[in-house]
């Protein structure tokens, strides 16, 4: 009978003691896992097609942060950061072990500037977003984009509707201005300026296109601008001489 005791309080211990092992294990190895100094991130890999921010750029963004380690690393608070940029219109974000922090960028887009009157630094997006920049990095050509701040949209519409049918006929905008009363100006490479209301944009455009030809043989001096907001026919005005 003593023996039996002996050896269940034998394997009673046995079995705690590994029992006790196996917590401090998990335990032990859950601050390894969280503890930066152990399994640390040590290589930032930036990648996507990468236009006006350079990779040194995107890693000075996450410089001064603390990442943690591979296991503790917030995937979401690292996109947020990279997003917070003002040319990442998006991030993703995924760790590859054993210590490899991989970001995937996409670039906002410019399709021009944004109230550059009042607002220099500013840029619209293509999908119609305000952000502002060091503009030094641009090297493409980006018309004028002038609006209420509250129709943002409204005008990004209007410019992208508008441009690509005078483009189509071999006319270049470098700048389109919506009034507050939401009417719609617009200036043309060649120095014409064409006044197209709020209504029948596209319509009062084909008027000028089709118009243009006639306007240009009929006189040397060249258009001032084209007033378009009549339901028929147009008002021209040509520049004086000291205008030229």
């Amino acid at each position: 009978m003593a023996a039996l005791r002996w050896q269940f309080w034998l394997g009673f211990g046995f079995f705690l003691s590994v029992v006790i092992g196996a917590i401090a294990g998990a335990v032990w190895l859950y601050y390894v896992a969280m503890d930066a100094n152990e399994v640390p991130l040590r290589r930032l890999v930036v990648q996507g097609e990468l236009t006006y921010l350079t990779p040194p750029q995107v890693r000075d963004a996450l410089a001064g942060e603390s990442l943690g380690s591979f296991f503790s690393a917030e995937v979401n608070q690292v996109q947020a950061l990279l997003e917070a940029q003002p040319w990442v219109e998006q991030a993703s974000v995924r760790k590859e072990w054993p210590d490899i922090l991989k970001v995937f960028i996409v670039e906002r887009r410019p399709l021009g500037h944004w109230n550059p009157a009042t607002r220099p630094d500013a840029l619209v997006s293509v999908n119609g977003d305000v952000f502002e920049v060091d503009k030094a990095v641009l090297t493409e050509f980006l018309p004028a984009l002038s609006g209420p701040e509250h129709a943002v949209k409204e005008t990004v519409e209007h410019y992208q509707r508008v441009t690509e049918l005078l483009h189509m006929n071999g006319h270049q905008v470098v700048a389109l201005t919506l009034t507050e009363r939401f009417a719609v100006d617009v200036e043309l490479l060649s120095g014409i300026r064409l006044r197209l209301g709020r209504e029948g944009l596209l319509e009062r455009v084909q008027r000028f296109i089709d118009l243009f030809p006639t306007l240009i043989r009929q006189r040397t001096q060249p258009i001032d601008y084209v007033d378009l907001r009549y339901d028929t026919g147009v008002a021209v005005a040509w520049k004086e001489e000291q205008e030229r």
